[in-house]
């Protein structure tokens, strides 16, 4: 979210004729996009602005900005701890930011008013029709693209389908900072994602909280003019129940599937986060019917133990995450499962603990972002329930679950060599091989041969449509650069708890160069 929140500020600014230096001292106008999820990325905005306030005291001319969630939080009190902050804009008021940034140059001295665009207590929204003036509609649909600069995956877009979320993960702050959910009309994003085709997109990436409850009730919000708008949404209880006669509703599932056919350029489809339970089946045998969607699905656990997600208010118990896999798996046998887990949330028991153990043992993960449980400011953990496990102990713990990871991670790839799979090359790459006590290839990347050292072989590495890395060796008399940006065969020969390693299978010396064309 935080990526593609940066990617549309960066396109908005563009377009007035702001341009964008590698260099942040170069800056004259510093902007922070902040996460509230974890205490670590908080702490690097809080030394960051520390900074960049004593280049201000020493005369600088400096317009510091911070974006984002913890912009939405913190509020005022942000201001006040750091009075070198010119603006502040939450994840909600994007569309407001340079507005904010031209009153801030402009003006000598400005209220605090002046200098915010927060959704305060209109971020919990309740009225279908409120959505209806959410101005950061038009941000999503004026966006631009651009593959060479889009971001660290070359030739990839993301486009939000929702925003915000209704779920209250007792341990989430973003309902409060992101605010309620509300779903993008689904002729809007079949639109957004024409346009990124068209210019140069290979593979895009549906972003939604919650993305497998996108719900779209055709006529319950539109504008003036007629034209459908966003609109908040339903219950959890609409996702349990049949579509009531005569309402014409756009599910998940449908929507995927009007991408899919409507724009056979997009080489791939992605979506993420999936929450794992209402995870239909219609969803599944979309996938399972469309070939260019990827069968990868990102659905968070959090824990293993039934105690532990009743405290997390997660809404399913253990027994329903694993049906949720077996059937995925049933649909899909090629698929991969990625997720989070949290470790040491507040009177979690080694027995709590030895549940997510496992579950990673038993599902097949490709991988898990694993984090140590911290006490958010604004979540309802933080007011409920005592901190009462100590930081030794979420540390032994979070290294544990990713040591028992690893292995998972290895066995998950290692199924797959002797494939032959498809692989967007994103990059251009050194290697170093070394031959680990386990037998196998370890590989190791940089950028370039540290001194007193043989230069690598120059490599390539992509990833498959199951979100699998894979490197692979350039074929004798290309050029590495020309591959970047290509769907290639990939033969896979070996692998490591990270990633595959490959050769490709083609024949050409060169691929055929993709170039990006204007949207009509």
């Amino acid at each position: 979210m935080n990526e593609l929140d940066s990617e549309l500020v960066r396109g908005q600014l563009s377009a007035l004729g702001y341009t964008f230096s590698d260099n942040p001292d170069a800056a004259q106008v510093v902007l922070f996009n902040t996460c509230s999820v974890r205490e670590h990325a908080e702490s690097k905005v809080y030394s960051r602005l520390g900074i960049v306030g004593q280049r201000k005291l020493a005369g600088e001319n400096i317009l510091l900005g911070v974006l984002g969630c913890m912009a939405e939080r913190d509020g005022l009190a942000l201001l006040r701890r750091f009075p070198q902050v010119d603006i502040m804009c939450g994840p909600g008021e994007l569309d407001k930011l340079p507005a904010l940034i031209d009153a801030a140059r402009r003006c000598e001295v400005a209220t605090a008013a002046e200098r915010t665009a927060l959704a305060g207590d209109r971020t919990r929204r309740s009225a279908v029709l409120s959505a209806v003036q959410d101005d950061l509609e038009n941000l999503d649909l004026s966006r631009a693209f651009d593959p060479i600069v889009a971001g660290r995956s070359v030739f990839a877009a993301q486009v939000r389908i929702t925003r915000g979320c209704n779920k209250f993960c007792t341990y989430c702050v973003v309902p409060n900072t992101r605010g309620a959910e509300v779903h993008r009309p689904p002729d809007h994003i079949v639109d957004e994602c024409r346009k990124l085709a068209d210019s140069g997109a290979l593979e895009i990436t549906l972003l939604g909280q919650t993305v497998n409850h996108y719900r779209y009730e055709h006529g319950a919000a539109v504008t003036i003019s007629g034209r459908e708008a966003p609109q908040i949404g339903p219950g959890l209880a609409a996702f349990r129940t049949a579509i009531p006669a005569g309402k014409r509703v756009t599910t998940f599932a449908q929507l995927l599937r009007r991408i899919h056919d409507e724009i056979p350029s997009i080489a791939r489809l992605r979506f993420v986060t999936s929450y794992p339970r209402d995870f239909g089946r219609d969803i599944l045998e979309t996938m399972r019917d469309c070939p260019r969607i990827c069968r990868y699905l990102h659905a968070p656990a959090q824990s293993g133990s039934d105690r532990i997600l009743k405290l997390m208010n997660r809404g399913y118990t253990r027994s329903q995450y694993e049906a949720f896999a077996a059937e995925a798996l049933e649909i899909l046998p090629d698929a991969t499962i990625a997720g989070d887990f949290i470790v040491g949330f507040p009177t979690e028991t080694d027995q709590d603990f030895e549940a997510s153990c496992d579950l990673v043992r038993k599902l097949p993960f490709k991988n898990n972002y694993i984090f140590k449980y911290s006490p958010r400011p604004g979540t309802v953990a933080i007011e409920r329930f005592t901190d009462d496990i100590s930081n030794e102990v979420k540390k032994l713990r979070n290294n544990v679950l990713l040591n028992l990871q690893t292995e998972t991670s290895a066995r998950v790839h290692a199924a797959w060599v002797g494939r032959t799979v498809d692989v967007l090359i994103e990059e251009v790459c050194t290697r170093r091989d070394t031959q680990p006590a386990t037998g196998g290839v370890e590989l190791r990347w940089q950028t370039k041969a540290s001194k007193n050292e043989t230069t690598p072989a120059t490599t390539l590495r992509g990833r498959t449509a199951g979100d699998l890395i894979v490197s692979m060796n350039t074929p004798s008399g290309s050029n590495p650069s020309d591959f970047v940006g290509t769907i290639m065969p990939v033969r896979l020969q070996n692998s490591s708890s990270l990633l595959l390693h490959g050769g490709l299978t083609t024949h050409l010396v060169a691929p055929p160069k993709r170039t990006a064309h204007a949207s009509k």
